[in-house]
């Protein structure tokens, strides 16, 4: 069975909210920054569940988000959003995850992020990787 989830590439002047995730085995890249988002509940729209997801994970969601992309391989269907970050990183609660960040596609690309709550570097999803080239096109299309 293919899961599907719906994730938000949120940008703040040129940079992009990123998650820590938990260190829970059970869940996809625990211990590594990743986007904010999470899965469909039965019979919901992508766009009702990355709006759910973080009023769920950061207790706020942007009036707009713009479909990106889709991506399938053989376990899941990935939507991924974009949207404008209007909010200060601190009125963000964060209610799952580690930590977050604001970083730069200089950041990202080097595959490693400093975590000032853990006071160490961290890697980056494998998932965030696919999207590290897609990120010239939304800062182009601004």
């Amino acid at each position: 069975m293919t899961v599907e989830v719906a994730l938000a590439m949120l940008q703040k002047e040129d940079r992009w909210l990123l998650q820590l995730r938990d260190e829970d085995p059970k869940i996809v890249a625990p211990g590594c920054w990743g986007l904010f988002g999470g899965h469909l509940e039965p019979g919901e729209s992508a766009l009702i569940a990355i709006q759910r997801e973080l009023n769920e994970e950061i207790g706020w969601c942007p009036e707009l988000l713009n479909f990106w992309f889709r991506h399938q391989d053989e376990q899941r269907i990935v939507h991924v959003f974009t949207g404008k970050l209007n909010e200060p990183l601190q009125q963000l609660q964060l209610l799952e995850g580690q930590d977050m960040t604001l970083a730069s596609p200089e950041q990202i690309r080097c595959g490693r992020l400093w975590s000032r709550k853990l006071n160490q570097e961290r890697p980056l999803a494998s998932e965030l990787s696919m999207l590290v080239n897609k990120l010239d096109e939304i800062t182009q299309a601004d």
